[in-house]
C-alpha cells in the first residue's frame, strides 16, 4: 500500500497546513525520579478540512498526542502550530470529544451544548441558534429540553459532538469517541460523523483502536509504533466518498486494513 504521491515530508497533502507538528517529544517524570518517553520526534501536517485517524498499540502515546495538540499537556520538545500560531495552552480554536460524552446531568441538552459558548463569552443568542441547528443536523431536534439521563449512549455522544462544534473550532480532536458504543450504533455514528465533517467543512483528527474504523473514516491513517510513540507510516486511503458500510466487505478496503495490521504482530493489542 503506497502513500500519497503528492505528500509533503511530514505526510500532509500539498498546500498550506492548518496544523503543523514538528519534532514533537513528550517525556513524563515518574515518582521514582525516572522518565517515561511517551512521544518521540513526531512530525505531521494536517491540511484544512482533512480527516486524519490515528491507530497504534496500547500505551503508544495516541491520547498523549491529542492532549498536547489541544494544549492540555506541555510538550517536552518540538513545536505545535495551529493556523500558523504556536499551541502552548488551551485555545478556543479547538474542539474536543472524548470517549465518554461527559455531559452535565443537571443541564438540559441545549444547555450542555452551550457550555463552550458560555465559557468563551460568545454571543449567546447566536450560539443558541447554532446549537439548535447542530442538534437538528444530528437528528436530535425535539430533544433540546431533555436531560442526558433520558438519552441513549449514541444520542449522548451526538450531544458531545455538537458541544465541541458550537463555537466553530478550526480543529476537532476526538479520542476514542465511539469506543463504548455497540457495533450497530458505532456504524451509525461513523456515518453521522462523516456527514458532519462534510457539512461543517471540519478538520478532524480521531484516535481509534479499530483499524477498520480508521480506514473507513479517514483520508489518511497515521500508524504509530510502541512507546516511545513514533509515526511508523502514514497511509493515504483512496476510497470513494460518500462511503457506506458495504465497503467493509470489499477487497480494496481489506487491503488497507492489512497494510496497517502488518505493523502489529499477533500479540500486540491496539488501544
Amino acid at each position: 500500500m503506497q502513500q500519497a504521491a503528492h505528500a509533503s515530508a511530514s505526510g500532509a497533502p500539498e498546500g498550506a497546513a492548518l496544523v503543523r507538528v514538528s519534532g514533537l517529544e513528550k517525556v513524563y517524570a515518574t515518582r521514582d525520579k525516572g522518565n517515561v518517553h511517551a512521544l518521540n520526534d513526531i512530525n505531521l501536517d494536517v491540511a484544512q478540512c482533512e480527516f486524519v485517524t490515528i491507530v497504534g498499540p496500547s500505551g503508544c502515546g495516541k491520547s498523549t498526542l491529542l492532549q498536547v495538540l489541544a494544549g492540555l499537556l506541555d510538550k517536552t520538545a518540538g513545536r505545535v502550530e495551529l493556523a500558523g500560531s504556536p499551541v502552548d495552552g488551551p485555545t478556543r480554536d479547538l474542539g474536543l470529544v472524548f470517549q465518554a460524552p461527559v455531559l452535565l446531568p443537571w443541564r438540559k441538552v441545549i444547555d450542555n451544548v452551550m457550555v463552550p459558548a458560555i465559557i468563551q463569552k460568545l454571543d449567546l443568542d447566536a450560539a443558541r441558534e447554532r446549537a439548535r441547528d447542530l442538534l437538528r443536523m444530528v437528528g436530535l431536534a425535539g430533544f433540546e429540553d431533555r436531560y442526558p439521563g433520558e438519552l441513549s449512549g449514541g444520542m449522548q455522544q451526538r450531544v458531545g459532538i455538537c458541544r465541541a462544534l458550537v463555537h466553530k473550532p478550526a480543529f476537532l480532536l476526538m479520542d476514542e469517541p465511539f469506543g463504548a458504543l455497540d457495533a450497530m450504533t458505532r456504524e451509525t455514528m461513523n456515518l453521522e460523523l462523516m456527514r458532519i465533517w462534510k457539512d461543517q467543512q471540519a478538520t478532524i483528527m480521531l484516535v481509534t483502536h479499530s483499524i477498520p474504523e480508521a480506514v473507513f473514516l479517514a483520508e489518511r491513517v497515521v500508524v504509530m509504533t510502541p512507546r516511545p510513540g513514533r509515526i511508523a507510516e502514514i497511509i493515504e486511503v483512496d476510497l470513494p466518498r460518500p462511503r457506506h458500510v458495504e465497503m467493509f466487505n470489499t477487497p480494496e478496503f481489506g487491503r488497507y486494513v492489512q497494510a496497517i495490521r502488518r505493523h502489529f504482530d499477533t500479540q500486540m493489542e491496539l488501544d
